[in-house]
């Protein structure tokens, strides 16, 4: 391979979410909250970022933008930037969009607020299936909206949408949007073009909005392919698509991501109330350019590295632990691992310090950190050197072993 996605690199010290914001998002505790483990001790793969760093083609194109020397305001002014945005999305999914489509945001998440304030009022209702991404949930609540969960149907760690349930939530009048999530997090489902059809059809039927989070969709299984809502849904007005590089290409620091609005009117509103004024990282711009420019030789590699940590995961999990309930996702670089029956008797949020504390390992799980449909169920990241990965799963292992041996 020409890029090396075994190398390990040290993130203390560069106020990485990864490394030191962990106590409060996962156990929502402050410095005080002390462990068995130091904190450089710790295999840490709960939040979706990546451990590889990032293309040298990305990092070049950064430093020739500092070359500039200044980093002055800075808004989308480039004519080029849509057009290298739009062949990445005619070459890998068929699919294109106007110009006047584009918009941007600082993030899918802040996205997803302003979206959910333009388009619901105070007491009607947002639908999404769970278990679902946090800040699907946290949207709503800021927003001060009902959010409705659609709960998917898993079998054998396989998920899929119950359609009966569906079109029952989404024929209540005070429902306006579907917050769809393609490719799913955290079940790593891509949903098929018939699926999406379904989807579609009951959206139209019930006149209802949909965001469409896309922004797992480069990051899929070596074969699979990714369908857009807008290609499904190719004239139908209330739809609007969340995209990045973010994710694919580890810079979810950078804060850039592509919302596109095909409804003028939410289009003009969504930008006139935008909090930051269009303003955007002038190092974002030049890095998502060279991502989309030159970034596919190194995704292709990342793409078949990941393949491999996941056949590691289904075959470690078969071996020392086949009590758990595991599917090799279609997407994504997260595993969604049911782990109930590994160990019997132990709540959510009592799974997750037990990892820390007797595993040294960081990760997430359960229905507070996804929503709902989620009890028993760990979220683990595998975007990281297979070495690490090893080590992780090893102290899993033990930790269970340990634990279940004491029980009996």
């Amino acid at each position: 391979m020409k890029y090396d996605f075994d190398e390990i690199i040290d993130r203390q010290h560069t106020n990485a979410l990864n490394t030191d914001g962990f106590r409060g998002y996962i156990f929502h505790a402050g410095p005080e909250k002390k462990f068995k483990f130091a904190d450089d001790e710790f295999v840490r793969m709960w939040v979706a970022d990546m451990e590889f760093g990032v293309a040298p083609e990305i990092l070049d194109a950064i430093r020739a933008r500092l070359d500039k020397k200044i980093l002055g305001y800075t808004l989308m002014y480039d004519p080029q930037y849509y057009d290298i945005f739009l062949n990445w999305c005619k070459t890998r999914y068929d699919w294109t969009f106007p110009r006047e489509e584009l918009t941007y945001s600082l993030g899918v998440i802040p996205a997803l607020y302003q979206l959910v304030e333009d388009l619901v009022a105070k007491d009607e209702k947002v639908l999404t299936m769970t278990p679902a991404y946090g800040f699907f949930l946290h949207a709503c609540e800021y927003n001060n909206v009902e959010l409705v969960r659609n709960q998917l149907i898993h079998d054998g760690g396989h998920f899929s949408i119950d359609f009966d349930l569906l079109e029952k939530q989404a024929s209540d009048p005070k429902v306006k949007v579907l917050m769809l999530c393609n490719p799913h997090n955290p079940s790593g489902r891509i949903w098929t073009a018939a699926e999406l059809k379904k989807i579609a059809e009951i959206v139209e039927k019930y006149d209802l909005w949909v965001i469409s989070d896309e922004i797992h969709c480069d990051v899929i299984r070596c074969g699979n392919r990714h369908t857009p809502m807008g290609k499904v849904m190719p004239d139908y007005k209330k739809l609007v698509t969340c995209m990045s590089a973010s994710k694919s290409f580890n810079m979810a620091g950078l804060l850039f991501s592509h919302i596109i609005i095909r409804d003028e009117e939410e289009r003009r509103r969504f930008i006139a109330r935008d909090k930051v004024i269009g303003d955007l990282n002038p190092l974002s711009i030049a890095a998502h350019k060279a991502a989309y420019e030159k970034g596919g030789p190194w995704l292709e590699e990342l793409k078949a590295y990941l393949d491999e940590n996941f056949r590691y995961l289904k075959d470690f999990l078969s071996e020392y632990l086949p009590e758990a309930v595991f599917e090799i996702p279609e997407a994504t670089y997260l595993a969604w691992v049911d782990m109930k029956s590994c160990l019997p008797g132990m709540s959510d949020s009592e799974m997750c310090s037990f990892f820390a504390n007797e595993a040294g390992v960081l990760l997430e799980g359960g229905d507070d950190l996804f929503v709902g449909n989620a009890t028993g169920y760990i979220r683990l990241n595998l975007a990281m050197p297979r070495a690490t990965i090893v080590t992780g799963m090893e102290r899993i292992r033990d930790a269970i072993y340990k634990r279940n041996a004491q029980r009996k």
